[in-house]
């Protein structure tokens, strides 16, 4: 698609070169031109013999006021009666009216202060087939201009241009096209620059940090106002009010833009800030009172001043990318670049170093440089923006990281706290049983006559001393509660009559049981050979121990009657068997009985390490 429409443009390029070379057009260079404000022509009055195109400032400088120029020419050969003819003006500063035969068939606005500025607009002139002859038809233009020395600029002095006069339609052609680029070029990007220029200054307003959007955007806005001069052409202003507030204009414009490039390279300086304020009162004051003839070259000194401002904020605007955002130097530079050399081109027409552009760059090509650096800004915007939303999702994510690690660590030290309150409490009640209870059992235990009451109490105290233990919370050594086990098995079943058989692993334990897990154990050991003391009537009782990475079993297995038939499958109703298995459960093992009459009973006990 790419491909076609280069074609169709090239087609189109060559279709109008060809019809512009094949058509029957005159070029008229040479004139009659008398100075002089008269209605018509003064034919009475010496003319002078002009070669077109004509600038006033070098054929008559100094000069305010009207110019008469008159042309003869006859009718093109091959232009039929009904054929339209047209005159095109490639340039007639400031105001035109045109005469043919005699006859005022044209006038581009008021002729008069505050006169309508044509400058940078191309004329095109039907003539009338009626006032046509078809030899010596006399052509008179009045051209209403203004001396260079009293204004701003070099496009703006009086001046007029070569004559062309052909077809109607192909002269509209080149009319259009001369148009477009002075005229709506211009305009377009006024308009662009202005939504543009609003939108920074929009985001500028949100993000007060991001100061160079600011000043940016009140760059685009500036220039779009200066845009005015070149397609607004009914300015209700005299000659020396209009150049003075166009030049006066600039400032504040070159202004905002040498503060952008400071800024965008993130520099600010109060005194540049405040010179280029002063600036802006200056400027007006020094025109206002300079002398009339001398506003040509005092302007030009001040756009000078400027330009070499603006283009000094440029290069060291580069020289700061180029060492610290080296990523950025070359867009940049070739967009700021641009604009430079576009303000060097500007004056040195100013200054006849170069002849003067039938399309000036200034006007056209620095808008797009501007288009160029405003889409980069916001390129660049969109993507911190991105960056922005990125770094917000990872806050975000830290945060609530840091958020539940918080909370975990508050949950570990509240816990830690209700433990170290526990475990205080614990030792109290301890040592408050071990020193009241634990005394008054033991003297009980030596004093008592009775030797029930003594063996009731010397239970009672072992039972409180276990309760101590668990209550202290100490760790104990995995081998030494099997040698406390081994002791109090063998001694209690050796009382009893019953022969034990204890054995032990074989390899040296270093693992060590929780003071709650050796005490539940020793409870369900102790009321396992309860039961086999009272219940079983063994003879025989063998006792074996294991141990791996997480497991500790035990195995209690006697010879004795079994667990009878009527007590089958409510296990856990008698023999202290759920209590055993509820002890079990509570340090996440389990208790497991197996029985049967005439066989004996095992009791098998897994806890975990």
């Amino acid at each position: 698609m790419r491909t076609r429409g280069v074609l169709y443009f090239l087609a189109l390029w060559l279709w109008l070169a060809l019809g512009s070379a094949q058509a029957a057009a005159l070029t008229i260079t040479s004139v009659q031109a008398v100075q002089s404000d008269a209605a018509h022509f003064p034919a009475d009055a010496a003319a002078v013999a002009t070669v077109l195109p004509d600038e006033w400032a070098q054929s008559r400088p100094g000069h305010d006021g009207s110019v008469w120029y008159r042309a003869r020419f006859d009718k093109p050969e091959g232009i039929g009666d009904d054929d339209l003819l047209a005159l095109y003006i490639e340039r007639a500063c400031s105001n035109l009216e045109v005469h043919l035969n005699g006859r005022r068939i044209y006038s581009g606005g008021r002729m008069s202060e505050p006169m309508t500025r044509n400058c940078y607009r191309p004329q095109l002139v039907n003539l009338p087939a009626a006032l046509l002859n078809p030899q010596a038809n006399v052509l008179d233009i009045q051209v209403q201009g203004s001396a260079l020395t009293h204004v701003a600029v070099r496009a703006r002095a009086g001046g007029l241009s070569v004559l062309r006069i052909g077809p109607q339609a192909e002269l509209a052609v080149l009319h259009a096209q001369r148009e477009f680029w002075s005229i709506t070029t211009v305009q377009i990007a006024a308009i662009t620059l202005t939504a543009l220029g609003g939108f920074l200054l929009a985001l500028s307003w949100i993000n007060r940090k991001e100061r160079y959007l600011k000043y940016f955007g009140a760059l685009l806005m500036g220039w779009a106002l200066l845009s005015l001069r070149v397609w607004w052409p009914h300015w209700p202003l005299e000659t020396r009010e209009f150049e003075l507030l166009v030049c006066s204009a600039f400032a504040p414009v070159v202004g905002v833009a040498v503060q952008f490039f400071l800024s965008y390279a993130g520099v600010r300086c109060r005194r540049v800030a405040g010179a280029l304020l002063l600036q802006c009162l200056l400027i007006p004051l020094s025109l206002l009172v300079a002398p009339v003839d001398d506003f040509f070259l005092l302007a030009n000194v001040w756009f000078a001043l400027m330009s070499v401002e603006l283009i000094a904020s440029i290069v060291y605007y580069l020289g700061l990318v180029w060492k610290h955002r080296r990523v950025d130097f070359w867009p940049m530079a070739l967009t700021a670049g641009g604009m430079g050399v576009v303000v060097l081109l500007e004056l040195s027409v100013q200054y006849r170093w170069l002849p003067m552009h039938a399309v000036q760059p200034l006007n056209v090509v620095l808008p797009l440089l501007l288009l160029g650096i405003g889409s980069r800004l916001l390129q660049m915007f969109g993507r911190a923006l991105q960056a922005a939303e990125v770094n917000r999702a990872q806050l975000e994510n830290r945060v609530r990281e840091a958020t539940a690690e918080i909370e975990s660590n508050f949950a570990q030290m509240s816990a830690l706290r209700v433990e170290q309150v526990t475990e205080k409490e614990r030792k109290r009640i301890a040592a408050d049983l071990h020193d009241d209870l634990g005394a008054k059992l033991l003297t009980i235990v030596h004093t008592s006559d009775s030797e029930r009451i003594s063996t009731l109490a010397r239970e009672a105290l072992e039972e409180m001393r276990l309760s101590v233990r668990g209550l202290t919370g100490k760790p104990v050594q995995l081998a030494d509660a099997l040698a406390d086990w081994r002791a109090e098995v063998v001694s209690r079943l050796g009382q009893a009559n019953i022969e034990a058989d204890w054995r032990n692993p074989p390899d040296e334990l270093q693992q060590q049981l929780s003071a709650r897990v050796f005490v539940q154990t020793t409870r369900i050991l102790r009321e396992a050979v309860s039961n086999i003391i009272k219940h079983s009537g063994a003879s025989h009782c063998k006792v074996r121990t294991s141990v791996d990475a997480v497991h500790f079993g035990l195995l209690v297995q006697d010879n004795g009657n079994g667990i009878p038939m009527e007590l089958d499958g409510k296990l856990d109703r008698g023999h202290g068997m759920s209590s055993m298995k509820h002890r079990a459960k509570q340090l996440a093992g389990q208790c497991l009985v197996e029985s049967g009459p005439g066989y004996g009973t095992v009791i098998r006990l897994t806890i975990p390490l």
